[in-house]
Protein backbone atom coordinates (compact mmCIF):
# COMPACT_ATOMS: atom_id res chain seq x y z
CA UNK A 1 0.00 0.00 0.00
CA UNK A 2 2.02 2.97 -1.29
CA UNK A 3 0.62 6.42 -0.56
CA UNK A 4 2.68 7.55 -4.67
CA UNK A 5 0.23 4.94 -6.41
CA UNK A 6 -2.59 6.79 -4.24
CA UNK A 7 -1.52 9.80 -5.30
CA UNK A 8 -1.20 8.97 -9.05
CA UNK A 9 -5.11 8.14 -8.77
CA UNK A 10 -5.96 11.18 -7.02
CA UNK A 11 -4.18 13.59 -9.98
CA UNK A 12 -4.36 11.60 -13.28
CA UNK A 13 -7.90 9.84 -14.51
CA UNK A 14 -7.71 6.99 -17.26
CA UNK A 15 -6.30 8.28 -20.47
CA UNK A 16 -3.60 10.21 -22.60
CA UNK A 17 -0.31 11.32 -20.05
CA UNK A 18 3.41 12.16 -20.33
CA UNK A 19 6.14 9.98 -17.72
CA UNK A 20 7.30 13.52 -17.48
CA UNK A 21 4.30 14.75 -15.64
CA UNK A 22 3.87 11.94 -13.25
CA UNK A 23 7.69 12.06 -12.27
CA UNK A 24 7.22 16.14 -11.39
CA UNK A 25 3.78 15.40 -9.69
CA UNK A 26 5.68 11.86 -7.45
CA UNK A 27 8.84 13.93 -7.24
CA UNK A 28 10.90 11.06 -8.91
CA UNK A 29 13.62 10.93 -11.34
CA UNK A 30 12.25 9.68 -15.03
CA UNK A 31 13.77 6.35 -14.47
CA UNK A 32 12.33 5.63 -10.44
CA UNK A 33 8.85 6.74 -12.54
CA UNK A 34 9.30 3.75 -14.81
CA UNK A 35 9.74 1.76 -12.77
CA UNK A 36 7.11 2.10 -10.14
CA UNK A 37 4.69 2.23 -13.43
CA UNK A 38 5.61 -1.17 -14.43
CA UNK A 39 5.53 -2.62 -10.69
CA UNK A 40 2.25 -1.19 -10.47
CA UNK A 41 1.57 -2.91 -14.35
CA UNK A 42 2.18 -5.82 -12.94
CA UNK A 43 0.62 -5.93 -9.78
CA UNK A 44 -2.71 -5.32 -11.71
CA UNK A 45 -3.39 -1.50 -10.49
CA UNK A 46 -3.02 -0.05 -13.90
CA UNK A 47 -2.62 -0.75 -17.67
CA UNK A 48 -0.03 1.45 -18.95
CA UNK A 49 1.12 1.86 -22.13
CA UNK A 50 4.56 3.99 -22.83
CA UNK A 51 4.54 6.39 -25.82
CA UNK A 52 7.78 5.75 -28.02
CA UNK A 53 10.52 7.87 -27.14
CA UNK A 54 11.58 9.90 -24.37
CA UNK A 55 8.51 13.26 -24.08
CA UNK A 56 6.14 11.08 -26.24
CA UNK A 57 2.81 10.78 -24.96
CA UNK A 58 2.05 7.40 -23.06
CA UNK A 59 -1.59 5.75 -22.25
CA UNK A 60 -3.25 4.99 -18.61
CA UNK A 61 -5.85 3.10 -17.69
CA UNK A 62 -7.34 2.62 -14.36
CA UNK A 63 -8.05 -1.53 -13.49
CA UNK A 64 -8.79 -0.67 -9.96
CA UNK A 65 -10.25 2.09 -7.16
CA UNK A 66 -7.30 2.68 -5.18
CA UNK A 67 -9.17 4.67 -3.11
CA UNK A 68 -11.69 2.46 -1.96
CA UNK A 69 -9.36 -0.50 -2.14
CA UNK A 70 -6.70 1.16 0.59
CA UNK A 71 -9.59 3.01 2.61
CA UNK A 72 -10.96 -0.49 3.12
CA UNK A 73 -7.49 -1.84 4.31
CA UNK A 74 -6.65 1.31 6.63
CA UNK A 75 -9.75 0.41 8.22
CA UNK A 76 -8.41 -2.97 9.06
CA UNK A 77 -5.27 -2.04 10.10
CA UNK A 78 -6.59 0.20 12.40
CA UNK A 79 -8.37 -2.17 14.03
CA UNK A 80 -5.73 -5.03 14.16
CA UNK A 81 -2.05 -3.69 14.17
CA UNK A 82 -0.89 -1.59 17.40
CA UNK A 83 -2.24 1.88 17.14
CA UNK A 84 1.51 4.00 16.18
CA UNK A 85 1.44 1.56 12.85
CA UNK A 86 -1.89 1.82 11.77
CA UNK A 87 -1.59 6.43 12.76
CA UNK A 88 1.04 6.89 9.72
CA UNK A 89 -2.02 5.89 6.94
CA UNK A 90 -3.82 9.14 8.16
CA UNK A 91 -0.86 10.61 6.70
CA UNK A 92 -1.49 9.66 3.05
CA UNK A 93 -2.69 12.04 -0.25
CA UNK A 94 -6.83 11.10 0.72
CA UNK A 95 -9.39 12.73 -1.12
CA UNK A 96 -11.46 14.61 1.45
CA UNK A 97 -14.03 12.63 1.90
CA UNK A 98 -11.66 9.55 2.48
CA UNK A 99 -9.43 11.41 5.08
CA UNK A 100 -12.33 12.79 7.08
CA UNK A 101 -13.86 8.65 7.22
CA UNK A 102 -10.50 7.57 8.15
CA UNK A 103 -9.66 10.06 10.76
CA UNK A 104 -13.31 9.21 12.05
CA UNK A 105 -13.15 5.66 12.93
CA UNK A 106 -8.94 6.62 14.13
CA UNK A 107 -11.07 8.55 16.63
CA UNK A 108 -12.34 5.54 18.44
CA UNK A 109 -8.96 4.53 19.10
CA UNK A 110 -7.97 7.55 21.12
CA UNK A 111 -8.55 8.24 24.60
CA UNK A 112 -8.45 6.01 27.27
CA UNK A 113 -7.66 2.21 26.74
CA UNK A 114 -8.30 0.09 29.53
CA UNK A 115 -6.72 -3.22 28.81
CA UNK A 116 -3.64 -5.14 31.29
CA UNK A 117 -3.63 -1.54 32.36
CA UNK A 118 -4.93 2.15 31.94
CA UNK A 119 -3.23 3.89 28.84
CA UNK A 120 -4.25 7.86 27.37
CA UNK A 121 -3.36 7.72 23.45
CA UNK A 122 -2.76 11.58 22.31
CA UNK A 123 -2.76 12.35 18.62
CA UNK A 124 0.34 14.56 18.86
CA UNK A 125 0.68 16.90 15.19
CA UNK A 126 4.78 16.91 15.52
CA UNK A 127 7.32 15.23 16.70
CA UNK A 128 8.85 16.91 19.62
CA UNK A 129 11.89 19.18 19.53
CA UNK A 130 13.19 18.21 22.41
CA UNK A 131 12.78 16.11 25.72
CA UNK A 132 16.09 17.44 27.02
CA UNK A 133 15.47 20.10 29.64
CA UNK A 134 17.90 22.43 28.58
CA UNK A 135 16.36 21.91 24.84
CA UNK A 136 12.68 21.67 25.47
CA UNK A 137 12.02 25.38 23.75
CA UNK A 138 8.29 24.71 22.61
CA UNK A 139 5.70 24.27 24.58
CA UNK A 140 4.59 20.39 23.80
CA UNK A 141 8.42 19.25 24.22
CA UNK A 142 8.54 21.37 27.46
CA UNK A 143 5.01 19.62 28.59
CA UNK A 144 6.39 16.33 28.11
CA UNK A 145 9.67 17.85 30.20
CA UNK A 146 7.25 18.57 33.26
CA UNK A 147 6.30 15.12 33.18
CA UNK A 148 9.17 13.73 33.20
CA UNK A 149 11.53 15.94 35.23
CA UNK A 150 10.67 17.69 38.60
CA UNK A 151 12.40 20.73 39.95
CA UNK A 152 13.77 21.97 43.45
CA UNK A 153 10.50 24.07 44.23
CA UNK A 154 7.21 25.06 41.74
CA UNK A 155 5.55 28.19 41.55
CA UNK A 156 1.69 28.86 41.65
CA UNK A 157 -0.11 31.17 39.21
CA UNK A 158 -0.57 33.40 42.18
CA UNK A 159 3.26 33.20 42.65
CA UNK A 160 3.60 31.14 45.88
CA UNK A 161 6.68 28.93 46.00
CA UNK A 162 5.92 25.37 46.93
CA UNK A 163 8.37 22.88 47.88
CA UNK A 164 9.03 20.11 45.00
CA UNK A 165 12.74 17.66 45.16
CA UNK A 166 13.71 20.08 47.96
CA UNK A 167 11.52 19.69 51.00
CA UNK A 168 12.80 23.35 52.38
CA UNK A 169 15.32 26.15 52.57
CA UNK A 170 17.09 28.82 53.85
CA UNK A 171 17.18 32.24 52.07
CA UNK A 172 19.73 35.58 52.87
CA UNK A 173 20.38 38.76 50.84
CA UNK A 174 23.36 36.69 49.24
CA UNK A 175 22.93 32.91 49.71
CA UNK A 176 19.81 30.01 49.07
CA UNK A 177 20.29 27.14 50.98
CA UNK A 178 18.44 23.84 49.62
CA UNK A 179 17.69 20.74 51.56
CA UNK A 180 16.79 17.89 49.45
CA UNK A 181 13.81 15.43 50.02
CA UNK A 182 15.35 11.93 51.25
CA UNK A 183 15.16 8.90 49.11
CA UNK A 184 14.20 10.38 45.24
CA UNK A 185 14.74 7.87 43.13
CA UNK A 186 15.79 8.84 39.37
CA UNK A 187 13.62 6.46 36.32
CA UNK A 188 17.09 4.27 36.72
CA UNK A 189 16.89 3.36 40.26
CA UNK A 190 19.93 5.70 41.04
CA UNK A 191 19.32 8.26 44.47
CA UNK A 192 19.14 11.69 43.76
CA UNK A 193 22.36 13.55 45.58
CA UNK A 194 23.60 16.67 45.90
CA UNK A 195 25.84 16.19 43.31
CA UNK A 196 23.69 15.32 40.69
CA UNK A 197 21.45 18.82 41.55
CA UNK A 198 24.50 21.10 41.20
CA UNK A 199 25.65 19.75 37.82
CA UNK A 200 22.32 20.46 36.13
CA UNK A 201 22.08 23.54 37.63
CA UNK A 202 26.50 24.21 36.31
CA UNK A 203 24.86 23.16 33.25
CA UNK A 204 21.87 25.43 32.89
CA UNK A 205 24.25 28.20 34.21
CA UNK A 206 26.64 27.80 32.02
CA UNK A 207 23.78 26.74 28.77
CA UNK A 208 24.23 30.36 26.13
CA UNK A 209 20.32 30.32 26.26
CA UNK A 210 20.10 31.08 30.05
CA UNK A 211 23.83 32.77 30.86
CA UNK A 212 22.13 36.05 31.12
CA UNK A 213 19.13 35.29 33.78
CA UNK A 214 21.60 33.31 35.60
CA UNK A 215 24.03 36.30 35.96
CA UNK A 216 23.78 37.01 39.60
CA UNK A 217 24.41 33.74 40.39
CA UNK A 218 28.48 33.21 41.39
CA UNK A 219 28.68 29.88 42.68
CA UNK A 220 26.61 26.99 43.56
CA UNK A 221 28.22 24.18 45.89
CA UNK A 222 27.45 20.96 47.43
CA UNK A 223 27.70 21.23 51.55
CA UNK A 224 26.69 17.99 52.50
CA UNK A 225 24.54 14.87 50.64
CA UNK A 226 21.70 16.43 50.67
CA UNK A 227 22.02 20.04 50.84
CA UNK A 228 23.26 22.80 48.47
CA UNK A 229 24.08 25.84 48.61
CA UNK A 230 23.67 28.87 45.64
CA UNK A 231 25.73 32.11 46.08
CA UNK A 232 24.54 35.65 44.80
CA UNK A 233 26.51 38.18 46.86
CA UNK A 234 24.85 40.79 44.47
CA UNK A 235 21.64 39.98 45.31
CA UNK A 236 18.71 38.15 43.21
CA UNK A 237 15.30 38.75 44.12
CA UNK A 238 14.18 36.43 41.57
CA UNK A 239 16.02 32.86 42.37
CA UNK A 240 13.68 30.57 43.91
CA UNK A 241 11.08 31.72 40.87
CA UNK A 242 14.04 31.17 38.30
CA UNK A 243 14.20 27.63 39.74
CA UNK A 244 10.79 26.60 39.12
CA UNK A 245 11.17 26.88 35.17
CA UNK A 246 11.37 23.56 32.91
CA UNK A 247 14.67 24.68 31.91
CA UNK A 248 15.51 24.29 35.94
CA UNK A 249 14.81 20.58 36.02
CA UNK A 250 16.79 17.78 37.44
CA UNK A 251 18.23 15.15 35.46
CA UNK A 252 20.83 12.40 35.18
CA UNK A 253 22.78 11.79 32.17
CA UNK A 254 23.91 8.06 31.77
CA UNK A 255 24.98 6.13 28.86
CA UNK A 256 23.54 8.39 26.03
CA UNK A 257 20.10 8.62 27.95
CA UNK A 258 18.65 11.37 30.47
CA UNK A 259 16.75 10.57 33.66
CA UNK A 260 14.03 12.32 35.96
CA UNK A 261 12.36 11.49 38.74
CA UNK A 262 9.16 12.69 37.43
CA UNK A 263 6.07 11.08 37.53
CA UNK A 264 6.23 9.11 34.37
CA UNK A 265 9.32 8.20 32.42
CA UNK A 266 9.91 8.06 28.90
CA UNK A 267 9.66 4.60 27.36
CA UNK A 268 10.22 5.17 24.16
CA UNK A 269 10.54 8.59 21.77
CA UNK A 270 10.07 8.48 17.79
CA UNK A 271 8.72 10.65 15.32
CA UNK A 272 5.39 8.01 15.25
CA UNK A 273 4.99 7.28 18.71
CA UNK A 274 6.33 8.55 21.94
CA UNK A 275 5.35 7.23 25.33
CA UNK A 276 5.36 7.52 29.22
CA UNK A 277 5.33 5.23 31.65
CA UNK A 278 4.09 5.94 35.56
CA UNK A 279 6.54 5.59 37.46
CA UNK A 280 5.60 3.68 40.63
CA UNK A 281 8.40 4.70 43.13
CA UNK A 282 7.87 8.37 42.43
CA UNK A 283 8.72 10.39 45.66
CA UNK A 284 5.41 12.34 45.36
CA UNK A 285 1.83 10.44 44.62
CA UNK A 286 1.80 7.63 41.83
CA UNK A 287 -0.17 8.77 38.40
CA UNK A 288 -3.50 6.98 38.05
CA UNK A 289 -2.55 6.63 34.80
CA UNK A 290 -0.25 3.60 33.87
CA UNK A 291 0.72 5.02 30.73
CA UNK A 292 0.00 8.04 28.04
CA UNK A 293 1.29 7.52 24.86
CA UNK A 294 1.39 10.44 22.35
CA UNK A 295 0.77 9.20 18.36
CA UNK A 296 1.39 11.11 15.17
CA UNK A 297 -1.18 12.14 13.04
CA UNK A 298 -1.92 15.09 10.87
CA UNK A 299 -1.90 18.79 11.18
CA UNK A 300 -5.57 19.02 10.66
CA UNK A 301 -6.67 15.93 13.29
CA UNK A 302 -8.97 17.30 15.98
CA UNK A 303 -8.68 14.94 18.55
CA UNK A 304 -10.75 14.04 21.52
CA UNK A 305 -10.14 12.56 24.93
CA UNK A 306 -12.65 9.60 24.89
CA UNK A 307 -13.16 6.51 27.68
CA UNK A 308 -12.97 3.17 27.38
CA UNK A 309 -16.68 3.51 27.20
CA UNK A 310 -18.40 3.07 23.66
CA UNK A 311 -19.05 6.52 22.39
CA UNK A 312 -22.27 6.05 22.29
CA UNK A 313 -22.64 5.89 26.01
CA UNK A 314 -20.64 8.27 26.58
CA UNK A 315 -20.93 12.53 26.00
CA UNK A 316 -18.28 14.88 25.95
CA UNK A 317 -17.37 18.32 27.15
CA UNK A 318 -15.47 21.05 25.86
CA UNK A 319 -12.84 22.36 28.35
CA UNK A 320 -10.89 25.92 27.92
CA UNK A 321 -7.70 26.26 28.14
CA UNK A 322 -5.43 29.28 27.83
CA UNK A 323 -2.88 28.72 24.34
CA UNK A 324 -0.81 32.33 24.87
CA UNK A 325 -0.96 35.08 23.21
CA UNK A 326 0.76 36.31 19.92
CA UNK A 327 2.36 39.72 19.39
CA UNK A 328 3.97 41.29 16.40
CA UNK A 329 7.95 42.03 17.08
CA UNK A 330 8.94 44.85 14.90
CA UNK A 331 12.99 44.31 14.95
CA UNK A 332 14.36 47.87 15.71
CA UNK A 333 17.70 45.75 17.36
CA UNK A 334 20.81 48.56 17.78
CA UNK A 335 23.22 48.28 14.92
CA UNK A 336 20.62 47.12 12.54
CA UNK A 337 20.41 49.43 9.27
CA UNK A 338 16.46 48.96 8.10
CA UNK A 339 13.99 51.68 7.89
CA UNK A 340 12.39 49.65 10.72
CA UNK A 341 14.90 51.84 12.87
CA UNK A 342 13.02 54.77 12.53
CA UNK A 343 10.01 55.19 14.86
CA UNK A 344 8.02 57.23 12.15
CA UNK A 345 7.78 53.84 10.03
CA UNK A 346 7.00 51.91 13.46
CA UNK A 347 4.41 53.87 14.54
CA UNK A 348 2.50 53.95 11.10
CA UNK A 349 2.80 50.10 10.84
CA UNK A 350 1.39 49.81 14.49
CA UNK A 351 -1.68 52.38 13.85
CA UNK A 352 -2.47 50.09 10.41
CA UNK A 353 -2.19 46.84 12.73
CA UNK A 354 -4.28 48.40 15.34
CA UNK A 355 -6.76 49.83 12.72
CA UNK A 356 -7.34 46.22 11.50
CA UNK A 357 -6.34 44.00 14.45
CA UNK A 358 -10.41 43.07 14.86
CA UNK A 359 -10.75 41.30 11.43
CA UNK A 360 -8.08 38.42 13.50
CA UNK A 361 -11.87 37.08 14.64
CA UNK A 362 -12.37 36.11 10.71
CA UNK A 363 -9.49 34.76 10.92
CA UNK A 364 -9.83 31.84 12.91
CA UNK A 365 -12.48 31.92 16.36
CA UNK A 366 -10.15 30.54 19.04
CA UNK A 367 -8.47 34.10 18.54
CA UNK A 368 -9.64 36.91 20.50
CA UNK A 369 -7.75 40.63 19.38
CA UNK A 370 -5.83 41.62 21.95
CA UNK A 371 -3.96 45.29 21.83
CA UNK A 372 -4.42 46.23 25.46
CA UNK A 373 -1.29 43.99 27.45
CA UNK A 374 0.07 40.62 26.69
CA UNK A 375 -0.13 40.42 30.56
CA UNK A 376 -3.78 38.59 31.48
CA UNK A 377 -6.15 41.10 33.35
CA UNK A 378 -4.43 44.13 32.47
CA UNK A 379 -4.79 46.95 30.25
CA UNK A 380 -2.07 49.88 29.10
CA UNK A 381 -5.24 51.79 28.30
CA UNK A 382 -3.39 53.04 24.92
CA UNK A 383 -5.12 54.64 22.16
CA UNK A 384 -3.39 54.16 18.82
CA UNK A 385 -4.02 57.05 16.62
CA UNK A 386 -3.61 57.73 13.18
CA UNK A 387 -0.06 58.66 11.78
CA UNK A 388 1.48 60.23 8.64
CA UNK A 389 2.65 57.52 6.22
CA UNK A 390 6.77 57.66 5.92
CA UNK A 391 8.18 57.00 2.79
CA UNK A 392 9.05 53.61 2.41
CA UNK A 393 12.52 53.12 0.77
CA UNK A 394 12.04 49.37 0.15
CA UNK A 395 9.96 46.07 0.86
CA UNK A 396 9.16 44.83 4.54
CA UNK A 397 11.47 42.36 5.49
CA UNK A 398 8.44 39.69 7.09
CA UNK A 399 9.35 36.83 8.90
CA UNK A 400 7.04 33.90 8.30
CA UNK A 401 7.05 30.35 9.94
CA UNK A 402 4.70 27.39 9.71
CA UNK A 403 3.78 28.13 13.15
CA UNK A 404 2.71 31.78 12.32
CA UNK A 405 1.48 31.55 9.06
CA UNK A 406 -1.86 32.19 9.24
CA UNK A 407 -1.34 35.21 10.87
CA UNK A 408 1.67 36.34 8.73
CA UNK A 409 -0.63 36.07 6.03
CA UNK A 410 -3.41 37.98 7.78
CA UNK A 411 -0.22 40.57 8.30
CA UNK A 412 0.85 40.61 5.08
CA UNK A 413 -2.56 41.04 3.37
CA UNK A 414 -3.62 44.06 4.98
CA UNK A 415 0.15 45.72 4.32
CA UNK A 416 -0.71 45.35 0.94
CA UNK A 417 -4.66 46.93 1.34
CA UNK A 418 -2.61 50.08 2.63
CA UNK A 419 0.43 49.49 -0.01
CA UNK A 420 2.71 48.64 1.73
CA UNK A 421 5.44 46.97 -0.16
CA UNK A 422 6.32 43.65 1.78
CA UNK A 423 9.31 40.58 1.31
CA UNK A 424 7.82 37.07 3.08
CA UNK A 425 10.64 35.01 4.13
CA UNK A 426 9.49 31.65 4.80
CA UNK A 427 11.71 29.65 8.18
CA UNK A 428 10.85 26.19 9.71
CA UNK A 429 10.13 26.63 13.31
CA UNK A 430 13.54 24.59 14.13
CA UNK A 431 14.98 27.78 11.98
CA UNK A 432 13.60 30.13 14.42
CA UNK A 433 15.26 27.87 17.49
CA UNK A 434 18.71 26.80 15.95
CA UNK A 435 19.41 29.44 13.42
CA UNK A 436 19.33 32.83 15.15
CA UNK A 437 20.34 35.51 14.86
CA UNK A 438 19.93 34.61 10.82
CA UNK A 439 16.23 34.53 11.69
CA UNK A 440 16.72 38.01 12.86
CA UNK A 441 18.01 39.83 10.09
CA UNK A 442 14.04 40.55 9.12
CA UNK A 443 12.50 43.79 9.76
CA UNK A 444 8.94 42.36 11.68
CA UNK A 445 7.53 38.98 12.56
CA UNK A 446 4.75 37.48 14.22
CA UNK A 447 5.65 35.60 17.37
CA UNK A 448 3.16 33.11 19.58
CA UNK A 449 3.94 32.36 23.38
CA UNK A 450 2.60 31.53 26.17
CA UNK A 451 3.57 31.76 30.00
CA UNK A 452 4.69 28.64 32.08
CA UNK A 453 2.59 29.40 35.05
CA UNK A 454 3.13 32.38 36.74
CA UNK A 455 2.95 35.60 34.78
CA UNK A 456 4.63 38.06 37.07
CA UNK A 457 8.00 35.99 36.28
CA UNK A 458 7.35 34.64 33.07
CA UNK A 459 7.14 38.20 31.43
CA UNK A 460 10.49 38.43 32.79
CA UNK A 461 11.85 35.60 31.93
CA UNK A 462 9.99 35.66 27.81
CA UNK A 463 12.48 39.15 27.56
CA UNK A 464 15.66 37.58 28.99
CA UNK A 465 15.59 34.21 28.01
CA UNK A 466 18.19 32.98 25.12
CA UNK A 467 15.10 32.13 22.75
CA UNK A 468 13.50 35.36 23.40
CA UNK A 469 12.73 37.30 20.05
CA UNK A 470 13.34 40.75 22.21
CA UNK A 471 16.74 39.10 23.81
CA UNK A 472 19.05 41.13 21.75
CA UNK A 473 17.25 44.55 22.86
CA UNK A 474 18.39 44.27 26.50
CA UNK A 475 22.24 43.72 25.52
CA UNK A 476 24.49 45.38 27.22
CA UNK A 477 25.57 48.58 25.91
CA UNK A 478 21.84 48.84 25.33
CA UNK A 479 19.67 51.58 26.88
CA UNK A 480 16.98 49.01 27.24
CA UNK A 481 18.82 47.49 29.49
CA UNK A 482 18.61 49.47 32.65
CA UNK A 483 14.71 48.13 32.44
CA UNK A 484 15.58 44.98 33.18
CA UNK A 485 18.55 45.16 35.66
CA UNK A 486 15.91 47.13 38.20
CA UNK A 487 13.99 43.45 38.81
CA UNK A 488 17.08 41.71 40.39
CA UNK A 489 17.09 43.96 43.49
CA UNK A 490 13.31 44.27 43.67
CA UNK A 491 11.12 42.15 46.00
CA UNK A 492 9.54 39.94 43.79
CA UNK A 493 5.90 40.61 44.81
CA UNK A 494 6.35 44.25 43.30
CA UNK A 495 7.41 42.69 39.63
CA UNK A 496 3.90 43.52 38.45
CA UNK A 497 4.64 47.31 38.41
CA UNK A 498 7.67 46.34 36.65
CA UNK A 499 5.96 44.48 34.05
CA UNK A 500 3.53 46.78 33.34
CA UNK A 501 6.18 49.90 32.92
CA UNK A 502 8.32 47.98 30.53
CA UNK A 503 5.70 46.38 28.74
CA UNK A 504 3.99 50.39 27.93
CA UNK A 505 7.41 51.58 26.81
CA UNK A 506 7.58 48.53 24.18
CA UNK A 507 4.40 49.49 22.93
CA UNK A 508 4.74 53.22 23.11
CA UNK A 509 8.17 52.65 20.65
CA UNK A 510 5.60 50.43 18.49
CA UNK A 511 8.57 47.44 19.09
CA UNK A 512 6.71 45.02 20.37
CA UNK A 513 2.64 45.30 19.66
CA UNK A 514 -0.06 42.52 21.69
CA UNK A 515 -2.06 41.20 18.43
CA UNK A 516 -4.15 38.45 19.95
CA UNK A 517 -5.39 36.22 22.78
CA UNK A 518 -5.63 32.25 22.14
CA UNK A 519 -7.59 29.65 23.14
CA UNK A 520 -7.81 26.20 23.02
CA UNK A 521 -11.05 23.69 23.56
CA UNK A 522 -10.26 20.45 24.35
CA UNK A 523 -13.11 17.68 24.45
CA UNK A 524 -13.40 15.31 26.91
CA UNK A 525 -15.75 12.27 27.62
CA UNK A 526 -17.99 13.37 31.08
CA UNK A 527 -16.51 10.15 32.65
CA UNK A 528 -12.76 10.98 32.50
CA UNK A 529 -12.45 12.95 36.03
CA UNK A 530 -9.98 15.43 37.42
CA UNK A 531 -9.41 17.48 34.46
CA UNK A 532 -7.03 20.05 35.60
CA UNK A 533 -4.48 22.27 33.64
CA UNK A 534 -1.20 23.02 34.85
CA UNK A 535 2.08 23.72 32.73
CA UNK A 536 1.45 25.71 29.50
CA UNK A 537 -2.16 24.95 29.92
CA UNK A 538 -1.95 21.72 29.44
CA UNK A 539 -3.75 18.68 30.74
CA UNK A 540 -1.76 17.49 34.22
CA UNK A 541 -1.71 13.87 32.89
CA UNK A 542 -0.70 12.96 36.49
CA UNK A 543 -4.08 13.81 37.94
CA UNK A 544 -6.38 12.24 35.50
CA UNK A 545 -8.57 9.18 36.26
CA UNK A 546 -11.70 7.30 34.66
CA UNK A 547 -14.49 6.60 36.59
CA UNK A 548 -14.85 2.87 36.49
CA UNK A 549 -18.21 0.88 35.28
CA UNK A 550 -19.56 -0.97 37.96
Amino acid sequence: MENKLLTLWRYYPSGSIRVEEISETLQLSHKQTSRYLKKWNEEGWIAFTPGRGRGNVSTLKWKKDVEEEFEEEVVRRMDEDPIDESSKYLMYNWSTDSKMRLMTHFHSKLGFVKESKDKLIVPKRYPFFSIHPLEAADVMSAHLVANVFNRLVSITVDGDILPELAHSWDSSTSKLRFYLKKDVRFHDGSILTARDVVHCLEQLKNCHHYQELWEPIEEIEVKGPLIIDIHHPGGCSYILPMLTMMCASIYKETKGRTFGTGCFSLEENTDSKTTLTAFKEHFQERPLLDAVEFVQVPKDFKGIYHSHIDDNQSTSVEVESDSGFGIIVMNALPGRDSQIQRKEVRDYLHWVIAKYRHTLRDLDPRLTPNGKSIIVGQDQGMTITEVDRPLFTEPLVIRCANHTAKTTEWLVEIFKKEEIPVDVQWFSFADTLTRQPETFHVDLFVHGEIFESNQDFSFYHFLKNGYSPLQGLFEKGSPWKAYLDKYCHTPFEKWNELNMTLEKKLMEESIMIPLYYEKRYIPFSTDIMNIEFKHFGYVDFSRLWVRPEV
